[in-house]
């Protein structure tokens, strides 16, 4: 891991968590979010499954190796083959984030904001086996905030608008009242983090990353036209 941004990255995740459970988490268990801001939720929270985001990932990968055999020249192929490996980097970030936090959630057990009434907030049934039981972390916040951080990763100039994105795909889980804004925060942490260590054993392999002094995993670039949008 890169010396001393992780820790301070650690510190800051875990005590955002702690203190929106200890603050917010009541609040939107106890009380009835707006009408508009439910349908406002229920409108957006799609975009945060990850079925669409895997087969944008897939698309993206067999749409590079399609190009990469069929067309001509040396530059065409090679931004070809780019595209392909951010496909695969964004499936393997999007899968097994998920899949991690789908064990992590099953495994703690917490319960929904929908039983606070009947549980609390600190109510805790590991491996019950029933989706009530399955809300830290949020499984759609861990998949967007993995999608929204490789792609933060490969293009930092717009890091701020992706980390927006994911901010307000993941929130809309609260919206709905599907989570707590802690499970939230946790799972938007898991995904960003789960892309971060996936671009350092990328860099680690050359592909995609390389790694900075520092250990920090930068996006490498074929060609200086291809910093311009579009140019992909």
């Amino acid at each position: 891991m890169p010396p001393l941004r992780w820790q301070a990255c650690l510190f800051i995740t875990i005590n955002a968590v702690a203190l929106s459970m200890l603050l917010f988490d009541a609040p939107v268990g106890a009380s009835e979010r707006p009408e508009a801001v439910k349908q406002l939720g229920e409108l957006l929270t799609g975009f945060g499954d990850s079925a669409w985001l895997i087969c944008i990932s897939i698309l993206l990968f067999f749409q590079g190796r399609a190009g990469y055999k069929l067309l001509k020249t040396a530059r065409s192929k090679a931004q070809a083959l780019y595209v392909s490996w951010i496909g695969a980097y964004l499936f393997t970030t999007v899968v097994f984030s998920g899949l991690l936090a789908n064990l992590l959630k099953r495994a703690i057990g917490r319960a929904r904001p929908d039983h606070f009434h009947d549980y609390g907030m600190f109510s805790f049934t590991p491996f019950s086996g029933h989706a009530a039981f399955e809300s830290f972390p949020s499984g759609h916040s861990t998949t967007v905030g993995a999608f929204f951080a490789a792609f933060a990763l490969l293009f930092p100039r717009y890091r701020i608008p992706f980390i927006a994105c994911a901010i307000w795909l993941a929130m809309t889980r609260v919206m709905v009242g599907a989570h707590y804004p802690s499970d939230v925060i946790a799972g938007l942490a898991l995904g960003g983090w789960f892309s971060l260590l996936t671009a350092i054993v990328y860099a680690r392999c050359g592909l995609l990353f390389k790694l900075a002094p520092d250990g920090w995993p930068l996006a490498k670039r074929l060609f200086p036209d291809m910093e311009k949008p579009g140019a992909l």
